[in-house]
């Protein structure tokens, strides 16, 4: 139990420090300090998997256009259909931005 906790607790900081950010600069400068260029990069392409997914592309198409492999593809539409609907909710946010 003690380790569970600990681990929202620590989900809970991060969230916090994201909603802190007052802008894109201030955020990347964040993920950059915390995170290593791959980690970065394979965030940005799952993101970029999930707006195609929900575009309807198939997934070949996906992994030629982004190079991710056909088993990252599957963990996000499986994030899309069975998760928390985390990436519904920033898609529909930067769609309605644009």
């Amino acid at each position: 139990m003690g380790e569970h906790h600990h681990s929202k607790i620590d989900i809970n900081n991060l969230c916090n420090a994201f909603l802190s950010m007052q802008s894109s600069d201030e955020c990347r400068a964040f993920l950059n300090d915390l995170c290593t260029p791959l980690e970065l990069r394979s965030m940005a392409q799952r993101l970029e998997v999930a707006s195609k997914l929900k575009q309807g592309e198939v997934y070949s198409k996906i992994a030629g256009e982004t190079g991710v492999s056909t088993t990252t593809i599957v963990r996000v539409n499986r994030a899309m259909t069975d998760g928390e609907g985390g990436y519904e909710i920033v898609l529909k946010r930067l769609e309605e931005k644009d």
